[in-house]
C-alpha cells in the first residue's frame, strides 16, 4: 500500500511540475512584448517567480524524491527503459533550470529572446514528457 501512495504523490508532483514547465515559456512569450520597468513586466516577473519559487522547483524535487523511492522500492535498477527514462528527467531538469536563468535575464533586463524562441522552447518539456509516459508505461528493453 505504501508503494501505492508513493506513486500517487509522485504522478500529483509530475502533474504540478508539467503545468508549471508548459506555462513558464507561455509567460515568457507575452512578456517579451512588454517594455522592461512598465507594470505589465513587473507583474510577469512576479508570476515568474511565483510560479518557479512556490510550484515548480518543489514539485520537480518531490518528483525526484519519490521517483528515485520508486525504482529502489520496484527494483528497477537494471531496466533499460528507465536508464532511458531518467536520461529525460535530467534533460527536463536542464530545461527546468534553463528558464530559471531566463526568469533572471528578464529582471536584471538582458532578456535577448524573442518570443517565436519561447514559443519553440515552450514544446520542449512536451516532447520530454512523452517520451517520459512511454517509457514507463510501455517499458520497452524490459
Amino acid at each position: 500500500m505504501g508503494y501505492l501512495w508513493l506513486k500517487a504523490f509522485h504522478i500529483v508532483a509530475v502533474i504540478s511540475w508539467m503545468a508549471g514547465m508548459l506555462y513558464l515559456p507561455r509567460l515568457f512569450v507575452y512578456h517579451v512584448s512588454v517594455k522592461r520597468g512598465s507594470p505589465e513586466s513587473d507583474l510577469f516577473e512576479v508570476m515568474e517567480f511565483r510560479l518557479l519559487r512556490y510550484i515548480m522547483t518543489p514539485a520537480m524535487i518531490v518528483v525526484w524524491l519519490t521517483g528515485l523511492s520508486l525504482v529502489y522500492w520496484a527494483g528497477f535498477f537494471d531496466a533499460t527503459w528507465l536508464h532511458i527514462k531518467l536520461l529525460l528527467v535530467v534533460g527536463m531538469s536542464a530545461v527546468h533550470g534553463f528558464l530559471s536563468k531566463v526568469r533572471r535575464d528578464f529582471v536584471k533586463g538582458k532578456n535577448y529572446r524573442s518570443a517565436r524562441f519561447f514559443r519553440i522552447t515552450n514544446e520542449l518539456p512536451t516532447l520530454f514528457m512523452v517520451g517520459i509516459v512511454i517509457l514507463v508505461v510501455v517499458k520497452p528493453w524490459g
